[in-house]
Protein backbone atom coordinates (compact mmCIF):
# COMPACT_ATOMS: atom_id res chain seq x y z
CA UNK A 1 0.00 0.00 0.00
CA UNK A 2 1.33 3.20 -0.88
CA UNK A 3 0.58 6.76 0.48
CA UNK A 4 -1.60 7.23 -2.10
CA UNK A 5 -3.94 4.26 -0.79
CA UNK A 6 -3.75 5.21 2.84
CA UNK A 7 -6.75 5.36 4.75
CA UNK A 8 -8.93 3.74 1.58
CA UNK A 9 -11.02 1.05 2.71
CA UNK A 10 -13.33 -0.57 -0.15
CA UNK A 11 -16.61 -2.51 1.45
CA UNK A 12 -17.41 -4.79 -1.50
CA UNK A 13 -19.32 -7.88 -3.09
CA UNK A 14 -17.84 -9.73 -5.76
CA UNK A 15 -21.08 -10.03 -7.83
CA UNK A 16 -22.67 -6.18 -6.72
CA UNK A 17 -22.60 -4.63 -10.43
CA UNK A 18 -22.16 -1.10 -7.93
CA UNK A 19 -19.49 -2.44 -6.19
CA UNK A 20 -17.76 -3.34 -9.58
CA UNK A 21 -17.97 0.30 -10.96
CA UNK A 22 -15.73 1.38 -8.33
CA UNK A 23 -13.12 -1.02 -8.71
CA UNK A 24 -12.97 -0.09 -12.15
CA UNK A 25 -12.11 3.43 -11.29
CA UNK A 26 -9.86 2.47 -8.15
CA UNK A 27 -7.97 0.88 -10.33
CA UNK A 28 -8.23 3.10 -13.57
CA UNK A 29 -6.99 5.56 -10.69
CA UNK A 30 -4.42 3.37 -9.47
CA UNK A 31 -5.52 2.87 -6.38
CA UNK A 32 -5.50 0.41 -3.70
CA UNK A 33 -7.49 0.43 -0.88
CA UNK A 34 -7.71 -2.32 1.86
CA UNK A 35 -10.42 -4.88 1.24
CA UNK A 36 -13.73 -5.78 3.17
CA UNK A 37 -15.85 -8.30 2.08
CA UNK A 38 -19.80 -8.34 2.86
CA UNK A 39 -21.91 -11.42 1.07
CA UNK A 40 -24.71 -10.09 0.87
CA UNK A 41 -26.57 -13.60 0.93
CA UNK A 42 -24.95 -15.13 3.53
CA UNK A 43 -27.06 -16.06 6.60
CA UNK A 44 -29.59 -13.55 5.46
CA UNK A 45 -27.37 -10.72 4.04
CA UNK A 46 -24.73 -9.50 5.85
CA UNK A 47 -24.92 -6.32 4.52
CA UNK A 48 -28.14 -6.12 7.07
CA UNK A 49 -25.94 -6.84 10.25
CA UNK A 50 -25.11 -4.20 12.58
CA UNK A 51 -21.38 -4.14 12.19
CA UNK A 52 -21.85 -3.12 8.64
CA UNK A 53 -25.14 -0.79 8.94
CA UNK A 54 -22.27 1.75 10.73
CA UNK A 55 -20.98 2.17 8.03
CA UNK A 56 -23.63 2.28 5.49
CA UNK A 57 -27.05 2.75 7.53
CA UNK A 58 -28.57 2.20 3.60
CA UNK A 59 -27.11 -1.55 3.97
CA UNK A 60 -25.88 -1.23 0.71
CA UNK A 61 -22.13 -1.53 -1.15
CA UNK A 62 -20.18 -0.66 -1.99
CA UNK A 63 -18.67 2.03 0.50
CA UNK A 64 -15.17 3.47 0.72
CA UNK A 65 -14.07 4.41 3.58
CA UNK A 66 -11.53 7.52 3.29
CA UNK A 67 -9.70 8.92 6.58
CA UNK A 68 -12.70 7.86 8.23
CA UNK A 69 -15.21 9.12 6.60
CA UNK A 70 -17.59 6.74 4.77
CA UNK A 71 -18.76 7.38 1.61
CA UNK A 72 -21.43 5.53 -0.46
CA UNK A 73 -23.11 5.35 -3.81
CA UNK A 74 -21.26 4.20 -6.38
CA UNK A 75 -21.37 7.22 -8.58
CA UNK A 76 -20.79 9.62 -5.69
CA UNK A 77 -17.65 7.69 -4.67
CA UNK A 78 -16.56 7.74 -8.44
CA UNK A 79 -17.42 11.59 -8.40
CA UNK A 80 -14.44 11.82 -5.21
CA UNK A 81 -12.18 9.57 -7.06
CA UNK A 82 -12.40 12.30 -10.06
CA UNK A 83 -11.92 15.06 -7.84
CA UNK A 84 -9.39 14.05 -5.76
CA UNK A 85 -7.32 12.00 -7.97
CA UNK A 86 -8.04 13.78 -11.77
CA UNK A 87 -5.90 11.95 -13.75
CA UNK A 88 -6.84 9.82 -15.72
CA UNK A 89 -9.53 11.78 -15.83
CA UNK A 90 -13.06 9.61 -16.45
CA UNK A 91 -15.12 12.59 -17.73
CA UNK A 92 -14.39 14.36 -20.52
CA UNK A 93 -13.29 18.24 -20.95
CA UNK A 94 -15.87 19.82 -22.42
CA UNK A 95 -19.33 20.27 -20.88
CA UNK A 96 -21.39 18.93 -23.76
CA UNK A 97 -18.76 15.63 -23.20
CA UNK A 98 -19.36 15.41 -20.19
CA UNK A 99 -23.10 15.60 -20.49
CA UNK A 100 -23.06 13.08 -22.57
CA UNK A 101 -21.28 10.69 -20.32
CA UNK A 102 -23.32 11.20 -17.42
CA UNK A 103 -26.70 10.38 -19.71
CA UNK A 104 -25.28 7.29 -20.56
CA UNK A 105 -23.88 6.61 -17.41
CA UNK A 106 -26.96 7.27 -15.26
CA UNK A 107 -29.52 5.68 -17.97
CA UNK A 108 -27.72 2.15 -16.39
CA UNK A 109 -27.27 3.46 -12.92
CA UNK A 110 -30.22 4.72 -12.16
CA UNK A 111 -32.98 3.55 -14.28
CA UNK A 112 -31.72 -0.14 -15.27
CA UNK A 113 -29.73 -1.42 -12.77
CA UNK A 114 -32.35 -0.25 -9.67
CA UNK A 115 -35.20 -2.46 -11.10
CA UNK A 116 -33.11 -5.52 -10.83
CA UNK A 117 -31.19 -5.01 -7.92
CA UNK A 118 -31.11 -7.67 -5.25
CA UNK A 119 -33.58 -6.11 -3.06
CA UNK A 120 -35.96 -5.74 -5.94
CA UNK A 121 -35.95 -9.06 -6.82
CA UNK A 122 -36.23 -10.62 -3.22
CA UNK A 123 -39.46 -8.52 -2.77
CA UNK A 124 -40.98 -9.59 -6.17
CA UNK A 125 -40.30 -13.22 -4.84
CA UNK A 126 -41.22 -12.77 -1.33
CA UNK A 127 -44.14 -10.96 -1.32
CA UNK A 128 -45.67 -11.67 -4.41
CA UNK A 129 -44.87 -14.64 -5.70
CA UNK A 130 -42.99 -14.60 -9.11
CA UNK A 131 -40.89 -18.06 -9.86
CA UNK A 132 -37.11 -18.07 -10.95
CA UNK A 133 -38.54 -17.80 -14.91
CA UNK A 134 -40.91 -14.89 -13.74
CA UNK A 135 -37.82 -13.07 -12.31
CA UNK A 136 -35.69 -13.79 -14.92
CA UNK A 137 -37.91 -12.08 -17.51
CA UNK A 138 -38.32 -9.16 -15.35
CA UNK A 139 -34.57 -8.83 -15.20
CA UNK A 140 -34.19 -9.47 -19.13
CA UNK A 141 -37.38 -7.11 -19.63
CA UNK A 142 -35.70 -3.70 -18.11
CA UNK A 143 -32.51 -4.37 -19.28
CA UNK A 144 -33.30 -4.59 -23.01
CA UNK A 145 -35.51 -2.33 -23.12
CA UNK A 146 -32.76 -0.13 -21.48
CA UNK A 147 -29.80 -0.91 -23.74
CA UNK A 148 -32.04 -0.93 -26.68
CA UNK A 149 -31.74 3.06 -25.98
CA UNK A 150 -28.53 3.06 -25.21
CA UNK A 151 -27.19 1.42 -28.18
CA UNK A 152 -29.19 4.02 -30.62
CA UNK A 153 -27.17 6.26 -28.81
CA UNK A 154 -23.73 5.09 -29.19
CA UNK A 155 -24.16 3.14 -32.71
CA UNK A 156 -22.70 5.62 -35.16
CA UNK A 157 -22.91 8.26 -33.44
CA UNK A 158 -19.49 10.50 -33.95
CA UNK A 159 -18.79 10.77 -29.99
CA UNK A 160 -18.25 7.07 -30.13
CA UNK A 161 -14.99 5.79 -30.02
CA UNK A 162 -13.42 2.71 -29.29
CA UNK A 163 -15.44 3.16 -25.59
CA UNK A 164 -18.72 4.69 -25.11
CA UNK A 165 -16.92 8.31 -25.76
CA UNK A 166 -13.59 8.81 -27.28
CA UNK A 167 -10.78 6.28 -27.34
CA UNK A 168 -10.45 5.96 -23.46
CA UNK A 169 -12.54 4.57 -21.08
CA UNK A 170 -15.23 7.01 -18.91
CA UNK A 171 -17.84 6.76 -16.58
CA UNK A 172 -19.77 5.77 -19.20
CA UNK A 173 -17.92 2.62 -19.60
CA UNK A 174 -17.50 1.79 -15.99
CA UNK A 175 -21.15 2.23 -15.82
CA UNK A 176 -21.88 -0.37 -18.64
CA UNK A 177 -19.51 -3.34 -18.30
CA UNK A 178 -20.83 -4.34 -15.03
CA UNK A 179 -24.60 -4.47 -16.68
CA UNK A 180 -23.09 -6.79 -19.55
CA UNK A 181 -22.22 -8.97 -17.02
CA UNK A 182 -25.37 -9.04 -15.56
CA UNK A 183 -27.03 -8.97 -18.56
CA UNK A 184 -24.58 -12.04 -19.30
CA UNK A 185 -25.36 -13.73 -15.80
CA UNK A 186 -29.05 -14.17 -16.61
CA UNK A 187 -28.47 -15.27 -20.33
CA UNK A 188 -30.11 -11.75 -22.01
CA UNK A 189 -29.77 -12.19 -25.55
CA UNK A 190 -26.94 -9.18 -26.83
CA UNK A 191 -27.16 -9.61 -29.79
CA UNK A 192 -29.51 -6.27 -30.72
CA UNK A 193 -26.30 -4.90 -28.90
CA UNK A 194 -23.50 -5.00 -31.27
CA UNK A 195 -21.53 -1.70 -30.33
CA UNK A 196 -22.46 -2.25 -26.30
CA UNK A 197 -20.95 -5.70 -26.85
CA UNK A 198 -17.80 -4.09 -28.75
CA UNK A 199 -17.41 -1.63 -26.43
CA UNK A 200 -17.72 -4.25 -23.91
CA UNK A 201 -14.70 -6.59 -25.27
CA UNK A 202 -12.50 -3.82 -25.49
CA UNK A 203 -13.44 -2.66 -21.59
CA UNK A 204 -12.40 -6.15 -20.83
CA UNK A 205 -9.01 -5.74 -22.71
CA UNK A 206 -8.38 -2.99 -20.37
CA UNK A 207 -6.11 -4.18 -17.13
CA UNK A 208 -8.53 -2.15 -15.04
CA UNK A 209 -11.69 -3.36 -16.18
CA UNK A 210 -10.23 -6.80 -16.19
CA UNK A 211 -8.67 -6.75 -12.63
CA UNK A 212 -12.26 -5.60 -11.72
CA UNK A 213 -14.42 -8.59 -12.93
CA UNK A 214 -16.33 -10.76 -10.26
CA UNK A 215 -14.81 -14.09 -11.00
CA UNK A 216 -11.51 -12.51 -10.13
CA UNK A 217 -12.11 -11.15 -6.67
CA UNK A 218 -11.26 -12.56 -3.53
CA UNK A 219 -14.41 -13.13 -2.18
CA UNK A 220 -15.98 -15.23 -5.64
CA UNK A 221 -17.64 -18.19 -5.20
Amino acid sequence: MTDRDKGLQLYTYFRSSAAYRVRIALNLKGLKPELHFVHLLRGGGEQLQPGYKAVNPQSLVPALVVEGHALAQSLAIIEYLEETHPEPPLLPKDALGRARVRRLAFMVACDIHPLNNLRVLRRLRGQYGLSEDALKEWQQHWITLGFTALEALVANAPETGRYCHGDTPTLADICLVPQMANARRIATDLSPFPTLVRIEQTALSHPAFDAAQPKVQPDAE
